[in-house]
Parts: structure tokens; C-alpha cells; sequence
């Protein structure tokens, strides 16, 4: 099995055999860790969930590969000493073979399109509240400096507005 730490563009993986002893170490650029794994026979891969695991998953299955993502928190626990790249690797191998241990599911392309749209409508509906939360206090502010006027026996608001048309008397829904 092999355990892979996911970079900007240095992958480090470690190898373990089956008593999880580390067999082999090494460090890849991307495009010499796909040659790497297009000559390897089928095995367990292992590998941090981030936005790259989703690509490189994909890619590795494709190629006879199984690939197991395993969620950062889950890992921390089998860092056996000063973090670093490749002990987080074999850490990464090491959760990967545990029983009980959750790991994230592989998404498809499209998946991951709509999880971004969902994501970026989120971040309007938030941006859209939190204009509006800027615009209730000065609103409430403006109400209160109005005026309350008597006529034909209905209320009125006096608002000072820039221009003539705008002072009219308008009827308010605030008072």
C-alpha cells in the first residue's frame, strides 16, 4: 500500500508492506508520480481529503488503482513524530489499512461542479444579509429623524430628502 502527502508540486509517498513497515520512500513531481503509478501493479493507495485528492483519485482509479481519501483530522493521530512530509505519508498509509477508519468519497466532476455552485450561492445569501444588516441602521436612523405631521387625519412623514419632489409629504409605513 502507499500512502501519498499531497503538495503544490512535490508529492511524497511511502510504501508499506504488509506489516506496515515503510518499503519505500520517495519524493515526485505530478507528472512522474502518474508515470510512477501507470507502471505499478494495482494496489491500496491512501491519501489526505483536499481539493487535488478529488483529481488525483480519480486519475489513480483509472488506472487499476484503489484509492481510499481519508479526512485530515483522522490522520493527525498517526503522525509518529516531528511533522513533516513524509511521515505525514506514512501516517496517511498507516490510517488507510485501519478497519474502522471513514474515509470521503471519491466525487465525480459534476459533483464537485454542483457542490461549487451550492457554495457560491451560500456565499451570496450571506453577502446579500449582511447588506442588508448594513441598511437597517441607517434606516431606522433616517426614520427617527422624521418628523411626525397631522393631515387630514392621517399621519405623515417629513424627511429631509434631496430633492424638492422627494419632501413631499409621503405617507409612512414606519410610523
Amino acid at each position: 500500500m502507499f500512502g501519498i502527502d499531497i503538495g503544490k508540486t512535490v508529492f511524497h509517498v511511502v510504501g508499506l508492506d504488509a506489516e506496515r513497515s515503510p518499503i519505500q520512500k520517495a519524493t515526485f513531481r505530478r507528472e512522474t508520480l502518474l508515470q510512477f503509478f501507470e507502471r505499478a501493479s494495482p494496489v491500496l493507495v491512501g491519501m489526505e481529503a483536499c481539493p487535488g485528492s478529488q483529481w488525483l483519485a480519480r486519475k489513480l482509479q483509472a488506472m487499476g488503482h484503489t484509492v481510499r481519501i481519508v479526512p485530515a483530522q483522522f490522520v493527525k493521530p498517526f503522525v509518529k513524530s516531528n511533522k513533516n512530509d513524509i511521515i505525514d505519508a506514512e501516517a496517511i498509509a498507516e490510517a488507510v489499512t485501519r478497519p474502522t477508519m471513514r474515509f470521503v468519497e471519491i466525487r465525480t466532476p459534476e459533483q464537485i461542479d454542483l457542490q461549487a455552485l451550492h457554495r457560491v450561492r451560500d456565499r451570496m445569501i450571506a453577502h446579500r444579509t449582511r447588506l442588508i444588516s448594513r441598511c437597517a441602521p441607517s434606516a431606522w436612523n433616517m426614520a427617527s429623524r422624521s418628523t411626525k405631521v397631522r393631515a387630514n387625519s392621517r399621519q405623515t412623514c417629513h424627511v429631509s430628502w434631496p430633492t424638492k419632489a422627494m419632501n413631499s409629504a409621503l405617507p409612512c409605513a414606519i410610523c
